[in-house]
């Protein structure tokens, strides 16, 4: 069995995570327990496959992390191929300048790909947004590579569908909704295993979008003394 695994990696046919170089260095993700998980936070630079719903909160857990990163440089922001129209009060808020937001809306897959690859190797964007559907294997390695090359860290959103391979990224999550936040599963990571689902709580960060706890109405009895003694 050893004997055949060396094989392949001499070939260049099988991709270990361990391979993924600039994934090591983290950024606080803005999230304790997800920073937990991931031991220190989302990788510096390189590709990170999000498996999601849209619409679940997803950006609002991505985001805090770019907004760490924009503090120390004056690099662009990059979203292409966005679903939807992106909320500019929410990323104000968050503490984005949108001088340095950059919208693309490509016509198609191959342009959505060729500007996110243009972008990550260009040096002058901290992070890119791509969603895309279909990735492919050599597609990831060419964002890795452009992400490396620039410094970059690239975040690809897709719905959740099954895949029969594995992507060559420095990371990989799938989440879903919950009350009190959302529901997250580590797939893949440089250096680690995937977990077992955790939740995020991001009541502090968006109380009005999380379940709160429900305040107790029940008044508690007076202390009755018995008459006896």
């Amino acid at each position: 069995m050893n004997s055949t695994i060396d094989q392949l990696k001499n070939k260049r046919l099988l991709w270990q995570a361990s391979q993924v170089s600039g994934a090591h260095k983290t950024l606080s993700s803005g999230f304790d327990s997800l920073d937990a998980y991931l031991e220190g936070g989302l990788p510096e630079q390189g590709v990170v496959d999000i498996s999601s719903p849209i619409g679940i909160g997803e950006l609002r857990l991505l985001l805090p992390s770019f907004v760490l990163r924009q503090q120390n440089s004056q690099k662009l922001l990059v979203f292409i191929g966005a679903p939807a129209r992106l909320n500019a009060p929410m990323l104000v808020k968050m503490g984005f300048e949108l001088s340095r937001i950059l919208i693309i809306e490509p016509k198609n897959a191959k342009e959505a790909l060729w500007s996110t690859e243009q972008c990550l190797k260009s040096g002058c964007c901290d992070g890119v947004f791509l969603w895309h559907q279909g990735l492919e294997v050599h597609q990831a390695k060419r964002l890795q590579f452009a992400a490396e090359t620039g410094e970059a860290l690239s975040v690809v959103l897709r719905q959740q569908q099954p895949i029969s391979f594995s992507l060559p990224v420095a990371l990989a999550l799938e989440l879903a909704p919950c009350p009190e936040g959302i529901k997250v599963t580590v797939t893949k990571r440089k250096g680690g295993s995937h977990s077992q689902p955790f939740t995020v709580n991001m009541a502090q960060a968006w109380p009005s979008l999380t379940r709160q706890p429900k305040s107790s109405n029940i008044v508690p009895l007076p202390r009755v003394h018995s008459l006896t003694g």
